[in-house]
C-alpha cells in the first residue's frame, strides 16, 4: 500500500479518537477536575514521550543533532507564530491572537485546530522512510491523547451551557484538521530522505509548544499539579513501554 496512504489513514484513525473520547460525555457529564486533571497530564506525558522517542530520537539519527534542533526551533516558531495571527480561546487564558468578532465556540474550534494540526503532522512524519511500527506507534499515541482531549473538550462545552449534542459534534468536528496534517506530513518527507530529520524534529517542535504552551498549565490551573504530575509521569512511562514493545 502506498505510503502516504498509510500515513493519511494512521492520521485518520488517531483523529477519530477524539469523537470516541467525545461520546462519553453522554454517559460521563460529570467528571470531577481532579480526575480529569490526572486523565490530561496522562495524556500530555504520552505526548512528551512520543515526541521524545518516536519523533526526536530518530531524527538524531537520521540526519544529526544540529539538524533535529533546527527542526524543532521551525517547528515551535511555527506554533508561535499562528498563535500571535490566528485568533482563537484558550480554556484557561481565554482570547488570543488577532481581535475576531467571532463567537466563543467558533474561537474555540480555531484553538482546537492549530492545536490539532501538529498531532495529526506528527502521525503522517511517523511513517517517513517507511518506518510503518514507528509510525503506528505515534498513531497510538495521539489516539490516546485523542480520547481524553476529546472527552475533556466535549465536557468543557457543556459546562458552558451549551447543550450537550453540540458539546459533542463540537468537540467531534475538532478532530477533522488532523488527517489534513497527516497527509502534508507524510507526503513532504515522502518527497527526499534528506526531509526526513527536519519533518520529524518540526513535528517534534509543534508538539512540544502545544503540550508546554496549553495541555500542561491547563492541568495544573485547578489546583491538581500533584495528580496532573503523576499522570504525565505514567503517561510517560506507557510510552516509552510501547515504544519498547512494539518497535
Amino acid at each position: 500500500m502506498n505510503l502516504i496512504l498509510i500515513g493519511t489513514l494512521a492520521s485518520i484513525a488517531a483523529g477519530s479518537a477524539t469523537i470516541l473520547g467525545a461520546l462519553a460525555v453522554f454517559s460521563m457529564r460529570r467528571v470531577s477536575d481532579k480526575v480529569l486533571d490526572t486523565a490530561m497530564g496522562f495524556a500530555a506525558g504520552v505526548m512528551l514521550s512520543a515526541t521524545f522517542f518516536g519523533l526526536i530520537a530518530p531524527a538524531i539519527r537520521a540526519g544529526g543533532v544540529w539538524k533535529a534542533a533546527a527542526g524543532i526551533i521551525a517547528g515551535a516558531l511555527f506554533l508561535i507564530v499562528i498563535e500571535k495571527l490566528v485568533p482563537h480561546m484558550h480554556r484557561v487564558t481565554g482570547k488570543a491572537g488577532l481581535p475576531s468578532h467571532l463567537g466563543k465556540v467558533s474561537l474555540f474550534i480555531l484553538a482546537m485546530t492549530i492545536h490539532n494540526f501538529p498531532e495529526g503532522l506528527s502521525v503522517g512524519v511517523g511513517f517517513a522512510g517507511g518506518n510503518i511500527r514507528a509510525g503506528i506507534v505515534l498513531a497510538i499515541a495521539i489516539g490516546i491523547q485523542n480520547i481524553v482531549e476529546g472527552l475533556s473538550t466535549a465536557l468543557y462545552l457543556f459546562r458552558d451551557r451549551n447543550k450537550i449534542m453540540k458539546a459533542f459534534l463540537v468537540a467531534s468536528f475538532t478532530c477533522v484538521v488532523e488527517p489534513i496534517g497527516g497527509f502534508i506530513g507524510i507526503t513532504i518527507v515522502s518527497l527526499s530522505n534528506l526531509l526526513i530529520p527536519y519533518g520529524l524534529s518540526f513535528a517534534a517542535g509543534a508538539m512540544l509548544f502545544v503540550t508546554s504552551e496549553e495541555i500542561i498549565p491547563e492541568t495544573h490551573s485547578r489546583g491538581n499539579a500533584r495528580e496532573a504530575t503523576v499522570g504525565i509521569i505514567l503517561g510517560v512511562i506507557v510510552m516509552m513501554l510501547l515504544e519498547y514493545l512494539l518497535v
